[in-house]
Parts: C-alpha cells; structure tokens; sequence
C-alpha cells in the first residue's frame, strides 16, 4: 500500500515536509511549555477570524515576553500551509515558542520558534455531553487568560470526563464559579438570558465566544458551577466546535438540547462565518 504524501509545515520561514522537519531537543517550549499558541479553521481555503486570533497571540506572547514574527508573514503562513496541505476546510494551529534555551525555566537569548501547520477537522456532534472535575482554574496564576501550551492539566481533566462517558470537562475556578472547558467557553440560560462566565473568572478570551456575545447580546456574568446543571440549555464555543449544544451535565439531561437560545447563536454564527471570514 502506497504511503500518504507526507503533510507540510512551516517552520521559521519554509515550507517542509512533515518528515524533514526540525525543532531543537533544547526549545523551550518542549522543555518547559515556554510557548503561545492559536488555533484557527479553515474556511473556503482561508484562516478565519485571523486578524482576531493574531491579536490574542500577541496579547498572550506579550506578558511572557515571547517575540512574534510580523502578523502579516504568521497570515500568509497559514494560507501557504493551508495550500500545500490541499485544505480548503480544516485546522491550523500556530505555535510560537521563545526558542532554545537551558534545562530548566531561565531563558537563552535565541530567536522564538515560530510553526505553523494544519490538519483535516472533522465536524463535531451537535451535542455534547460533559462532565465536571474537582480540578480548578487558577484565575489569579500567571497563565491566567493567556494561551500557553502547558495544557497538562487539560489533558488529565478532558481524560478523566472522557472516562465518565463525557465529552468534555468543564472547570470552576478557585472561587467555586463556572469558568470553562479543557478547549471550550461555555454559556448557559439564566433567568431567561445568555450568560457566559467573565474573563475575571480566569476563562480564556476565546475568538468564538467573543464573536457570540456580539451577536447575541449574550451577558458577561459569573455563576456557581452548580448552575451549569441546573440551566435549561446551554452550549459550548471553541473555534473546531463552532456552537455545540450541551445535552447533558454529569449524568443529568439538561430540559433543551437544543434550546432557542442555542439555536438563535448556531445560526447567527453560522450566517457570520458563511459571509464574513475576518470578522
């Protein structure tokens, strides 16, 4: 059997198959988790929302002193990926470590590593059933709202639901209030209207949770984690899953999946993301 043509990345500047590519054993970002990211989709052979996405990179990069290369060059990266991979729909994900350095958390004096590459994305279910763990989100840690690669305590939490029969974790923050998922922002209904947890409750400034309070009015507002379950409806919103809505909270079947509210926002996002590729 014939083996797959081998995907293409970029790396620093070039374009490379998957299988010549190169990131020094000494990057810090491998070492320590010293790295941004962004992860974006493809839409019609373009990254969409990237002017959105560029600017959190940059806003997460900046706190950590990580330089970043001009946006516009990280842009037309991420077309030339999504070219030679053939996608005119699926994933990029963009990765920006501070470059190599020493064993341990001291920093060298290199240049960042800077990858870009891109991947098929299947489409999601459009429910999700979720589960929530006794880990916390850290809403006054140093990694707070930014988007840093240490995603381990991520990983441990979306296996541990994964292993209860959920699809997704969702996390309080030290205060005991709804924060968010492993890869996800959740809003729920609440007295009527869409309510999404605040950015001070140490939730990640997602791209698509930000594009769904524009278009919906959605409030700003933080709740116990125990209102997840008790909502009527209630969604997640990454940039992969769009809006998903959540049909069920540990075990317990939520009234409405979907319910109108989650409805309105799917459709709402959908008609922004069918006319509009850098809103």
């Amino acid at each position: 059997m014939a083996s797959a043509e081998p995907r293409i990345v970029w790396i620093n500047g070039s374009l490379l198959p998957e299988d010549e590519a190169r990131i020094s054993p000494f990057d810090h970002g491998w070492l320590v988790g010293d790295a941004v990211f962004e992860t974006l989709v493809i839409v019609r052979g373009m990254p969409f929302a990237a002017r959105r996405h560029l600017q959190r990179l940059a806003r997460s990069a900046e706190p950590l002193g990580i330089a970043l290369p001009d946006p516009d060059d990280v842009r037309a990266a991420m077309v030339a990926v999504a070219a030679a991979n053939g996608l005119t729909e699926g994933r990029l994900r963009v990765t920006v470590s501070s470059g190599t350095g020493p064993l341990g958390s001291d920093r060298g004096d290199s240049p960042p590593t800077v990858t870009v590459a891109a991947t098929p994305q299947a489409p999601w279910p459009p429910t999700a059933a979720v589960a929530t763990v006794d880990w916390t989100i850290n809403e006054r840690g140093p990694l707070a709202g930014l988007k840093t690669v240490s995603y381990g305590a991520n990983v441990r939490a979306l296996a541990t639901a994964k292993a209860e029969g959920a699809d997704e974790a969702i996390m309080a923050n030290t205060r005991g209030q709804l924060c968010e998922g492993t890869g996800s922002n959740v809003f729920v209904a609440h007295q009527g209207r869409l309510v999404t947890p605040s950015l001070d409750s140490g939730c990640l400034a997602g791209i698509t949770r930000q594009l769904v309070i524009e278009l919906t009015g959605a409030a700003e507002l933080d709740l116990p984690i125990e209102a997840l379950a008790e909502a009527d409806e209630a969604f997640l919103t990454s940039t992969t899953r769009d809006v998903q809505a959540i049909g069920v909270v540990n075990g317990h079947r939520l009234p409405a999946a979907p319910g109108p509210l989650t409805e309105a926002a799917a459709q709402a996002f959908a008609t922004l993301k069918a006319t509009d590729l850098d809103p």
